[in-house]
């Protein structure tokens, strides 16, 4: 269980930062949120993503806002989507609603734009990451390790 929420930390991570560019910012694409709905097959994964999403920003360079807060977010999250198992659009749904809202809401703050459109930007790119990315990810899993889709 240790490696394995290792493994998804060092995951998490280096795909946060070999992706930067997009990654980072009001508008976001952060293809490792795919990741938040591991917690659906492992309850080891809920550690793993927030000791990841820690160590990515630590990097970001959004400051200690984004390390402590974003890395929260990414905690709530997992464990929201661990208590939504096994319904996986319901396990989506959680990285996207509370990220949207405390990343949407602690961006706003940092670049100076309006929240209305920080959050709704945050949302769509945590939708796209976690709906067409993790949704298939979990499916494909699943799959491999012998359990239905529920």
């Amino acid at each position: 269980m240790i490696a394995r929420g290792a493994a998804v930390a060092a995951l998490y991570a280096g795909v946060t930062l070999i992706f930067e560019p997009i990654s980072f910012g009001p508008v976001q694409l952060r293809v490792s949120e795919a990741l938040t709905l591991l917690p659906l097959l492992w309850v080891d994964a809920v550690p793993g993503l927030f000791v990841g999403c820690l160590i990515a920003n630590l990097f970001g360079g959004l400051g200690l806002i984004d390390i402590i807060c974003g890395s929260a977010a990414t905690l709530t999250a997992a464990l929201l989507t661990r208590l939504a198992a096994p319904n996986v659009l319901l396990g989506a749904a959680a990285p996207v609603a509370v990220n949207g809202v405390v990343v949407g809401i602690y961006l706003s703050f940092i670049t100076d734009m309006p929240v209305y459109l920080t959050i709704p930007y945050v949302a769509a790119g945590e939708a796209m990451a976690c709906f067409a990315l993790g949704i298939p990810l979990i499916r494909e899993l699943r799959k491999r390790f012998g359990e239905k889709d529920k």
